[in-house]
């Protein structure tokens, strides 16, 4: 009997079509177990700036796709890179928009785990810290796991594919974290059903 795969959210927080956390990410996603089924989010350009006056139900329809994603899966992976010493503005937007409505938005409860990807050699560190915060913020469940992947540009192939194993193996380590955090959560539910 097939159990269904456990479902992964990838978000690149870069708009660049060829930037290293994209490219991180679509290697996740090939290399996943059979039992994981990674789905890359595109949409993080077509999200307008987050505006309490467009927080309405149903919001802007870029802002109830990715709402509806998040909630359909199990877990979120999310690829930083660092501007400036912190987040990228697209995809801190992103986050605004899925920590809304209050209290009910997709990011609460949901498993998360966070991944830093840069040329430089710090490893986007600082920028998935704030992304973690942010997160830990809005009621997500963080997978408290730190990667940072350093001179990024130097671990691809001549295709452009993400060529260093032992990257693309901490990065499917966070999965392994997402189910983790995952099962926790199901349990804390079981329990909090029994008392009731």
């Amino acid at each position: 009997m097939s159990r269904d795969p456990f479902r992964v959210l990838a978000v690149p927080g870069s708009l660049r079509s060829g930037s290293l956390n994209r490219r991180l990410l679509e290697a996740v996603a090939e290399q996943a177990p059979e039992d994981v089924e990674v789905t890359l989010f595109e949409g993080l350009g077509d999200l307008p700036h987050f505006n309490e006056d467009l927080d309405t139900r149903p919001g802007p329809a870029a802002v109830e796709d990715l709402r509806a994603r998040m909630h359909g899966v199990d877990g979120i992976l999310i690829a930083t890179p660092e501007y400036n010493s912190s987040i990228p503005g697209v995809l801190k937007n992103a986050l605004d928009w899925a920590s809304r409505p209050y209290g009910t938005g997709p990011l609460v409860g949901r498993p998360v785990a966070v991944v830093g990807v840069s040329p430089s050699a710090f490893g986007a560190v600082w920028s998935a810290a704030e992304v973690r915060k942010v997160l830990t913020a809005s009621g997500a469940r963080v997978v408290e796991t730190e990667l940072g992947v350093k001179k990024a540009n130097t671990l691809l192939d001549d295709a452009g594919r993400f060529a260093d194993g032992d990257t693309v193996a901490a990065a499917l380590g966070l999965i392994t974290g997402l189910r983790e955090v995952a099962a926790e959560a199901a349990a804390e539910a079981a329990a909090d059903s029994a008392v009731a």
